[in-house]
């Protein structure tokens, strides 16, 4: 995978995590838990795919094959560390309101 496809790729992931989690977080609030429970579980499946790639850059390095670090590389971990915090957070306030709706 080239540079650009490996950062886009990060990114594109990234969103679509993050989406997923606020969807889960509007579901929530509407009362379908299970909605977004599901919502929540594609937030996982993006960030799984993120993550892949994060690690084999990780492993790559490790075996000393740099990776150019740039803006743009810069910024695609930008958006999945945000994507992972507002899906954890997603999880904290979808169980708040389970236990509102109980």
């Amino acid at each position: 995978m080239e540079y650009q496809e490996i950062v886009m790729t990060i990114i594109l992931s990234g969103g679509n995590a993050r989406s997923f989690a606020m969807e889960a977080i509007s579901l929530a609030k509407k009362g379908d838990i299970k909605g977004a429970r599901e919502a929540l579980a594609k937030a996982e499946e993006e960030l799984g795919a993120a993550h892949r790639i994060q690690t084999e850059l990780i492993q790559n390095e490790a075996a000393g094959n740099r990776t150019e670090v740039g803006l743009l590389m810069v910024h695609a971990q930008d958006h999945l560390m945000n994507a992972i915090t507002v899906k954890d957070l997603a999880n904290e306030i979808i169980d708040v309101y389970e236990k509102l709706y109980a």
